[in-house]
């Protein structure tokens, strides 16, 4: 039973959400919560762990606020948050297109796209603060893909029947980081951020139940340090890492929210991963990560498999009444624009009967001979360029001659840390914003909200909610040798002494890809009671295996990748066990949650609203985690079964 594994707590309850039409409830919030004066906001200081596009879009917005802001993150340079490896855009219901878009439309295509299973309120203040964004990035200087009369191009992404996605060929992601890092960097200029590269949280500070500041190491000296403020705000991505293989960063990690959830704060919805059904399939066991290749191929590309199993012809010698365009098929109505979850789920039955392509059967066509013969080879060009030379290098293939195979890859997480309206966490001073929490998308997040959500919290949220509670400030300073603070250190250090000096004889990479593999094979795109159960075991057998033979070489005092890793990994594990336990309690099937149990004739995820349409918020416990239920309330959009046939 599932229940072996965890308690049940109280419900928690989202108290900031105001009531009335929800058109209104956002301008509500705005009016009702208290302000700061400009005076005042220079005393008080605000850290922020993170520096893509919702870490950066805070700080730089802060900082021009008046705020004393911290802005920390472990690269190099705040331009490589993962952020950067955006491709397809960012969507906005600006209805450019006169194709009937609307704020309430978008609002709409985000709840049925999360299989209703998001907070209605926060959804609709996304597709409000949509259009501002666009505005905002036009201003900054992004440069958007642009028609031919100068207004700003458009196209479609999955789970809509509009164009609403504004897009930098296949950089978005990078064009509108850079915008915030210009934003960000004229206020370092100014005075009002500090920033620190090449350091990464390791510890949340918690004085009398408030976040009060993060103890951090310098990444290239190995120095221990506390940064205290009045508030802290976690920027620091999704945890889709935990797989190992994902179309992450490598330094993608779960360390900063994991070390606030041991510290009270719940992490909501962990078993809510996203499978991007477009990434360059695996090519063997030495890799460390996956590519992703844009989801707006899918505008113009065609998905398709051999009819004939096991049909290792060319694909330029397949006919077309030999093919099978299984999205097209199945679902008319939308196509190859099905939601992300569909798409995979599809790729994934097609592989299994044995219609699969290229190594493995683990793959599948996505054509764009159509696409060149009705555009053309330099339209085409305009539109994917850079995203078919990244394919051609990475495999060798040309994909303006040969299609090209794509198989789901982990990609983005819809869980994360409990947040209200505010962007609170349940531990007061402590904001979340991003993809480290889980707030708007639900059990599904549709192509290109991404962005649209990082900078809809950066710039236009959490500068208007955070206020209320520094509206109390400034708060007593806390020393560096109060206990809690000291507290937090000797557990860092603690930490860093155990990994370098376990005398192990497993590299932390080993336990990594174990756990990753795991996770893929019982937590992945299906899932079963009794593969959960089997996954939980495994991991908590691998946990123990971790902390005995673990080997990390090098020292403290230095730039030392293997202590990184090892602390992530740790972390990962916890996670792990953590994301199956939700898996296995929610046996209904929704958006990427599959439940092999919980399914409809012909396949597709069935929910069980009775029993499950709720946030699942766990609170951590040494014995057993303990689920606190947030009921989910739906006036606006009704929930049905989902069909894009």
């Amino acid at each position: 039973m599932s229940t072996d594994f965890y308690r049940d707590g109280e419900p928690v309850a989202d108290a900031k959400a105001p009531a009335g039409p929800i058109a209104e409830r956002w301008e509500k919030r705005r009016f009702s919560g208290r302000l700061v004066n400009p005076a005042n906001r220079r005393k008080l200081r605000v850290i922020v762990v993170g520096t893509g596009l919702a870490g950066a879009s805070a700080a730089a917005t802060l900082g021009e606020l008046g705020y004393r802001v911290a802005n920390y993150c472990f690269q190099d340079s705040s331009r490589r948050a993962h952020s950067i490896a955006a491709q397809g855009g960012i969507n906005a219901a600006k209805n450019y297109r006169n194709d009937g878009d609307s704020v309430h439309r978008l609002f709409y295509d985000t709840v049925k796209g999360g299989d209703f299973r998001s907070r209605e309120s926060n959804v609709h203040r996304l597709a409000e603060v949509s259009t501002e964004i666009i505005d905002q990035c036009v201003a900054q200087g992004v440069p958007f893909a642009r028609e031919y009369g100068g207004l700003l191009d458009n196209r479609s992404f999955g789970g809509a029947q509009v164009s609403r996605t504004f897009y930098a060929r296949g950089q978005t992601g990078q064009q509108l980081l850079l915008g915030a890092y210009q934003a960000l960097q004229r206020q370092v200029a100014a005075g009002t951020v500090d920033l620190h590269t090449r350091h990464e949280m390791l510890e949340l500070v918690i004085v009398d139940g408030k976040a009060r500041g993060i103890v951090v190491r310098d990444l290239v000296t190995g120095e221990i340090s506390t940064e205290l403020a009045d508030a802290v705000v976690l920027a620091t991505g999704g945890y889709g890492n935990v797989y190992f293989l994902s179309t992450n960063a490598m330094g993608c990690n779960v360390t900063a929210g994991w070390r606030a959830h041991r510290k009270g704060a719940y992490f909501a919805n962990p078993c809510y991963t996203q499978i991007h059904p477009t990434c360059i399939p695996q090519s063997g066991e030495h890799q460390s990560k996956l590519t992703l290749m844009s989801e707006s191929l899918r505008n113009d590309g065609r998905v398709w498999v051999p009819k004939k199993k096991g049909d290792d012809r060319h694909p330029a010698d397949i006919p077309e009444d030999e093919r099978d365009y299984y999205l097209e098929r199945r679902y008319p109505a939308f196509g190859n624009l099905v939601p992300r979850d569909i798409a995979s789920r599809a790729a994934k039955v097609v592989c299994d009967e044995g219609h699969g392509v290229g190594p493995g059967g683990l793959g599948v066509y996505l054509d764009f001979a159509a696409a060149i013969e009705r555009l053309g080879r330099k339209a085409v060009e305009a539109k994917y360029g850079n995203l078919f030379d990244m394919y051609e290098r990475i495999t060798g293939e040309n994909p303006y001659e040969r299609p090209m195979r794509i198989y789901p890859a982990v990609h983005y997480t819809m869980g994360g840390l409990w947040v209200d309206y505010d962007l609170s966490s349940n531990i007061p001073g402590l904001f979340v914003t991003g993809e480290a929490n889980f707030s708007d998308h639900g059990a599904n997040r549709l192509g290109a909200s991404a962005l649209m959500q990082g900078l809809s919290d950066g710039y236009f949220v959490l500068p208007n909610t955070i206020s209320d509670y520094l509206a109390d400030g400034p708060f007593e300073a806390v020393p560096e040798d109060h206990e809690a603070v000291v507290a937090a250190r000797r557990a860092v250090d603690d930490r860093i002494a155990f990994f370098l000096g376990n005398d192990g004889d497993r590299t932390v990479d080993s336990f990594h890809r174990e756990l990753g593999k795991i996770m893929w094979e019982y937590c992945g795109m299906e899932r079963t009671e009794e593969g959960l159960t089997k996954a939980i075991g495994l991991i908590r057998s691998l946990k123990d295996e971790f902390w005995r033979r673990v080997k990390v070489t090098g020292k403290n005092e230095q730039l030392n990748q293997e202590l990184e890793k090892a602390g992530r990994v740790a972390d990962f594990l916890e996670l792990g066990e953590l994301m199956c336990i939700d898996a296995l309690h929610r046996s209904e099937s929704c958006g990427g949650h599959f439940r092999a149990e919980s399914q409809t004739e012909d396949g597709e995820a069935k929910r069980d609203d009775a029993n499950f349409s709720y946030v699942a918020a766990w609170e951590y416990g040494e014995d057993a985690p303990v689920l606190h239920k947030e009921a989910l309330e739906f006036e606006y959009v009704k929930p049905t079964q989902r069909s894009y046939k």
